[in-house]
């Protein structure tokens, strides 16, 4: 009668090991000692895969998806105009009228209206799209917001 020790497993023996006992690193990865998989070994030399390359033009260059066309919207806040008003004035930008500050903002290169900000100035804004606190702050202020389409604020 024998008696057996328990062998240590040779994933800890080996642990921090690079090669964990397999000598160089492409050996035992279950494809013999191959280069690769896939398009491996098809550069400057890879004369023997050339063939498979000229048949398939779907190898090279752009495939696949479509990137989605973007849509850009230039935004801009109550703050913006606060801030600038001084110099948007001296540049004829925003006229004063009635005690009214009239803007458009299409003019200015805007086609959105957000809320960030707080205004004293009473504003009459021309506007594509504006959001609901948008509105509401210039109006709360003793301005108004007006849509060139009939358009209602945006969420």
């Amino acid at each position: 009668m024998s008696i057996r020790t328990k062998k240590k497993k040779k994933s800890r023996r080996f642990r921090g090991g690079k090669t964990h006992g397999f000598g160089a690193m492409k050996k035992h990865r279950g494809s013999g000692h191959k280069g690769g998989v896939g398009n491996a070994g098809s550069g400057k030399r890879g004369d023997c895969k050339k063939p498979m390359y000229l048949k398939n033009k779907r190898l090279f260059g752009r495939n696949g998806f479509k990137r989605a066309n973007k849509v850009i919207i230039h935004v801009t806040n109550i703050a913006y105009l606060e801030q600038k008003l001084d110099k948007l004035k001296n540049n004829k930008m925003i006229i004063e009228e009635n005690g009214f500050l009239i803007v458009d903002l299409k003019n200015l290169g805007f086609e959105k209206l957000l809320g960030a900000g707080k205004t004293k100035n009473k504003f009459k804004i021309t506007v594509k799209e504006a959001s609901n606190s948008a509105v509401s702050k210039i109006e709360k202020a003793g301005g108004m917001v007006i849509f060139p389409e009939s358009q209602k604020p945006a969420e």
